[in-house]
């Protein structure tokens, strides 16, 4: 394969040995072409996602088991390289069946099942590009996800388990598309056996598989940055955005993280929702990438009890464990002891999503033991997921895009000063496009620092502790792994007739390490009572989902000039930190005196 390698930096450099790990279909001929702000990788060169996860896995891996899955109820199944085939090339012969080809998309309205992998799969195979859409979202937010990604084809189940009750996923699918427009067939995944009601369209999974022709089973071999995913941010000003992945792009930067970052053992589990990115990248693309096995789980892990989450890592032998930081607080508030299986096959604990305070570090280490190494990951959806972490596997040969802390003139910042974590060298596992009605995303990125990838993430350098992370620059916020946006909640709030004003901030929560928080100003007589305040809260889990209902809840005699912005937003997170539970009224005087003002 042909580059210039005199020209590239160090860090671009790195990136040969992983392309040279895939197999590509037509050789690329430039490893890196600078093409500003969206530089070009793997010029020329083609390949399928599919068939590097897949296929040319199966002279040696054959019969090695590729998926553990368990589902919340205690069933389970096993997917070796040769079933995980046999499915996606009869699904992806279904899709084309239904008329789907190169640029068409799907939706995957699916929880952590086996068929949503080989959805995921089978598109690439015939270089259709996909979308994973949270199954806990409430009908206006999935119609609304549908409406921006306009695919042809939709996944859903019958019904989905969730905390031991069943989702009725096939009806709030319905009940969307009536909202929405031009999709022309709805594929049903047999899950929970609930009735579900049945539309012209309408497909059995099952059905389309065992009547999908045997022919036009090749792969298709795409081009490099071929859209083969796109992904959702937090919604902006009332409309979503969503980022779209290259194939080669999102396939370079997950093996390339599997393998020299996260690498220990052979069985990977990523407990995390399969809408998050985090979960495809780590969780899918790079244990299938690397030929190794991931475990993946239905549910919620205090299902049947809260050893749920140990008992399947004993199970399964799981060697590496990649989590955010809020599920690893949910497991210390469950139990302080260790594991009574024991956690023998653990070799790497690695956390991503939101900085890993060294309290719940220092708490796996005692429990899980010194034998376990703890990692802290960095990364972004833009980026592809995880970027950078403490610990690598293998650090000489991870790329390193070189991070730096940069105050607002581009200049590096001291020691203990906080700035604005600005990725210095070129990652190829960066988005490719935005969808977005009415902003640049994009641009934000790379206007602050020219030439440089800003991450709008705050941070400063610890001399002893590393990197700490203060929060974002924008008003989008990370809760649980899941990017919320502060604007969005705010707008959702001021749609209620009786709320004159509202400022949304987020806090420290010592349940999810940080939270949604709200403050609002009512109109004259309006209700204030706790029963309907809470109703307000509910109304924006309604709108948005769980993760976007304000946690604490302050109601203000009145918003005045002397704090705003920032300042605000700071004095209401202090106030904040008393309430637990039911919402809280607080005065003007109340929200200066915490800004120190």
């Amino acid at each position: 394969m042909a580059d210039h390698p005199g020209t590239l930096t160090g860090a671009v450099a790195r990136w040969r040995d992983v392309a040279d790990d895939l197999e590509w279909s037509t050789p690329w001929t430039e490893l890196f072409r600078a093409d500003p702000p969206l530089d070009r990788w793997f010029v020329d060169g083609t390949l399928n996602l599919s068939v590097n996860c897949v296929d040319r896995h199966l002279t040696t891996r054959r019969d090695r088991v590729a998926v553990y899955w368990e589902g919340e109820p205690g069933d389970r199944r096993e997917l070796t390289y040769g079933d995980l085939y046999s499915d996606v090339v009869r699904l992806a012969a279904g899709l084309r069946e239904l008329g789907l080809g190169v640029g068409d998309r799907v939706a995957l309205h699916l929880g952590w099942l086996p068929e949503t992998v080989v959805a995921i799969l089978a598109c690439a195979r015939i270089g259709a590009e996909y979308t994973v859409i949270p199954v806990a979202l409430p009908v206006e937010a999935l119609a609304l996800r549908l409406d921006d990604f306009r695919p042809q084809v939709l996944f859903t189940q019958d019904g989905g388990w969730r905390h031991g009750a069943i989702l009725p996923l096939k009806a709030r699918a319905d009940e969307a598309l009536e909202a929405t427009t031009g999709i022309e067939h709805t594929v049903v995944v047999r899950r929970s056996g609930v009735q579900v009601d049945w539309f012209s369209g309408d497909r059995w999974y099952d059905d389309l598989l065992a009547s999908a022709s045997a022919e036009s089973r090749t792969p298709i071999p795409l081009p490099s940055d071929h859209p083969a995913l796109a992904v959702h941010l937090a919604n902006r000003r009332g409309r979503p955005v969503s980022v779209r992945h290259g194939t080669a792009n999102i396939a370079a930067a997950a093996l390339a993280v599997h393998r020299y970052g996260l690498a220990g053992g052979e069985v990977y589990w990523c407990a995390a929702d399969v809408s998050w990115l985090g979960a495809q990248a780590h969780g899918v693309f790079g244990p299938l990438l690397a030929g190794d096995s991931s475990v993946m789980y239905e549910g919620t892990l205090d299902v049947p009890t809260s050893a749920r989450a140990w008992e399947l890592v004993e199970r399964y032998q799981v060697s590496s464990l990649i989590a955010s930081p809020s599920v690893v607080r949910t497991l210390r508030r469950w139990s302080l002891a260790a594991p009574a299986g024991g956690t023998g096959s653990l070799q790497r604990v690695t956390t991503l999503g939101e900085r890993l305070d060294p309290d719940l570090r220092a708490w796996l280490t005692t429990v899980l033991g010194e034998h376990v190494l703890v990692a802290d990951g960095w990364g972004q959806v833009e980026l592809g997921g995880i970027v950078t972490l403490d610990h690598p596997a293998d650090p000489d040969r991870l790329p390193d895009p070189g991070f730096a802390v940069l105050d607002e003139h581009g200049q590096q910042v001291l020691d203990g000063v906080p700035g604005e974590w600005v990725m210095l060298e070129p990652w190829a596992g960066t988005l490719r496009a935005v969808s977005v009605h009415g902003e640049d995303p994009i641009g934000s990125h790379w206007s602050r620092h020219p030439g440089h990838y800003a991450t709008g993430d705050l941070a400063r350098r610890m001399e002893s502790e590393g990197v700490e992370f203060l929060g974002r620059l924008d008003e989008v916020v990370s809760v649980s792994g899941q990017l919320v946006s502060l604007n969005e909640v705010r707008d959702v709030l001021l749609d209620q007739p009786f709320v004159s004003d509202a400022e949304v901030f987020e806090r420290a929560d010592p349940r999810l390490g940080r939270s949604v928080a709200a403050a609002v100003v009512l109109q004259e007589g309006a209700p204030s009572d706790v029963a309907s305040l809470r109703e307000l809260q509910d109304w924006v889990r309604e709108q948005l989902g769980g993760l976007s209902r304000p946690h604490a809840l302050l109601v203000v005699d009145r918003f005045g000039p002397e704090i705003t912005g920032p300042t605000l937003r700071r004095a209401l997170a202090v106030l904040s930190t008393a309430v637990e539970g039911d919402p809280v009224h607080v005065t003007w005087q109340q929200v200066v005196a915490s800004s120190g003002g």
